[in-house]
């Protein structure tokens, strides 16, 4: 019973600690699994097993985000065109600032249909089954295509 409680105590404190490398290196994975000493499964395992835990990631995800869009806005101010490019396409599409692309066709269309049709093997039935087999040739009358025929001697 006390070595359960000691891995119990053992997980309790990793995840704590994986939780604060996350914070420190903005919610990457395999920075903070490396940081603590375990494998990224487990990482995982344990954001699969604990809510509690699930949320805390969550929450270092979001704290990640705001980090990264308070970068794009002072880029934004400091003039940055293809950051504010990249933010009206993403954060303004319901006031149309949406790329989109125009194709214009003048003219007919025309469409062709091609009929396939699959080869068909003429069997012998007047001959028993201990026969050999062979192959002709035999050409279609309505084509210029050669076919294979199964023969039976």
């Amino acid at each position: 019973m006390a070595k359960k409680v000691n891995k119990v105590n053992k997980t309790e404190h990793i995840k704590k600690a994986l939780i604060t490398s996350l914070e420190k290196s903005l919610g990457v994975v395999t920075t903070a699994c490396k940081q603590v000493g375990i494998g990224r499964t487990t990482f995982y395992q344990y954001l699969k097993d604990d809510k509690e835990f699930a949320k805390a990631v969550k929450e270092i995800e979001n704290i990640a985000l705001d980090f990264a869009e308070s970068q794009l806005h002072k880029q934004i101010q400091d003039g940055n065109t293809p950051a504010t490019i990249f933010y009206l396409k993403t954060k303004g599409k319901a006031r149309g600032y949406v790329e989109r692309q125009e194709i214009q066709h003048e003219g007919a269309i025309k469409s062709t249909l091609i009929e396939w049709k699959p080869a068909e093997q003429e069997l012998n039935k007047n001959v028993t089954d201990n026969s050999t087999t062979s192959l002709t040739v035999k050409k279609d009358s309505e084509s210029t295509k050669e076919e294979p025929v199964v023969e039976k001697l």
